[in-house]
């Protein structure tokens, strides 16, 4: 390049040292936050990333007296007998139809309630309702779905008396293949949307007032004021949720579905996380379930990847 001027060898060293002295004087300057910082840093290593390690078993015909240094090695075969297996397709379909429920029905529901929080302009009355809405997420899924359980059971179930009220039969809710989903996403729902619209209500009160009143004094309506201000203005929340969102398409979670779980349910219910538990685990396969989870987090990597660079595509931050 014509505009680039070539260094001496003493400038280039010159030059490295005074980068190397600025690094460390930012280092000194800021090393409260790296203070700050460090446990979650040691978290990450020693909770995430140190772990990564047993994965290797995921190639491996595993032995726990052997060790991962004396397992014999075997290849790709544990994710070829994963893919020729013929629950495989079945169980594919079931993590996906779930997630895209979510994405669909569950996802949009903390932003629609944190709206509407917004507008609450009592603020005791406001408060109230957070409080109530925020309750279930520190129930266990044991104690939400021992509630629906005990509200959905034939055998004296509040839904199915009233139905026989109402002069309907009853519905085996528990059992049942067609209302699984239904159920699932209700329970998801009852449990995640009022803690979800933490984040967004905390994105609302970021939005500058000055756009309101701008906004009312040229005769918007409040619904035109939420349209045209508060959504654009949290849309990069809602896109960053969204993709970290999409990472997890595979990762529905193990406790909820493995309690709603029965055999009566398995064609619909049985996803990935409960795969792994069932054939890999309780039958003591340890490399087999280590390649599905393998699967499970590549599949969630490249998703994320690939919905950070939409996301960037079209003007927005991204999640890096």
């Amino acid at each position: 390049m014509a505009n680039q001027v070539s260094l001496e060898p003493n400038q280039k060293i010159n030059l490295k040292a005074a980068r190397r002295k600025e690094r460390v004087n930012k280092l000194k300057k800021n090393k409260l936050i790296y203070l700050m910082i460090a446990p979650g840093i040691l978290y990450f290593l020693i909770y995430k990333y140190f772990p990564m390690y047993g994965l290797i078993i995921a190639f491996q015909d595993y032995k726990p007296y052997l060790g991962i240094t004396g397992s014999p090695w075997v290849g790709f075969a544990h994710f070829e007998r994963l893919f020729q297996d013929p629950d495989f397709w079945m169980i594919f379909k079931n993590t996906i139809v779930l997630f895209i429920l979510q994405l669909v029905i569950a996802f949009p529901i903390p932003i629609i309630l944190a709206l509407m929080l917004n507008e609450i302009r009592h603020q005791f009355y406001k408060k109230s309702i957070q409080t109530l809405i925020y309750i279930p997420h520190f129930m266990s899924w044991v104690v939400i779905v021992s509630i629906s359980y005990v509200m959905l059971t034939l055998d004296g179930g509040i839904i199915n008396s009233l139905l026989r009220a109402m002069g309907f039969g009853p519905i085996n809710f528990l059992l049942s293949e067609e209302w699984f989903r239904p159920m699932y996403i209700l329970q998801i729902i009852w449990r995640e949307s009022g803690w979800g619209t933490i984040i967004f209500l905390a994105a609302i009160a970021g939005v500058d007032p000055q756009l309101y009143e701008a906004a009312k004094i040229d005769g918007a309506s409040r619904l035109r004021q939420i349209w045209h201000i508060t959504l654009p203005s949290i849309r990069s929340v809602i896109i960053i949720l969204l993709i970290l969102k999409i990472g997890d398409v595979l990762e529905l979670g193990f406790e909820h579905v493995y309690l709603l779980l029965n055999s009566s349910n398995r064609a619909v219910a049985e996803i990935f996380d409960t795969y792994v538990f069932t054939a890999g685990l309780q039958q003591g396969q340890f490399s087999y379930s280590t390649a599905v989870g393998f699967f499970k987090g590549i599949v969630g990597l490249i998703l994320v990847i690939g919905a950070n660079k939409l996301a960037k595509k079209y003007g927005e931050e991204g999640v890096y």
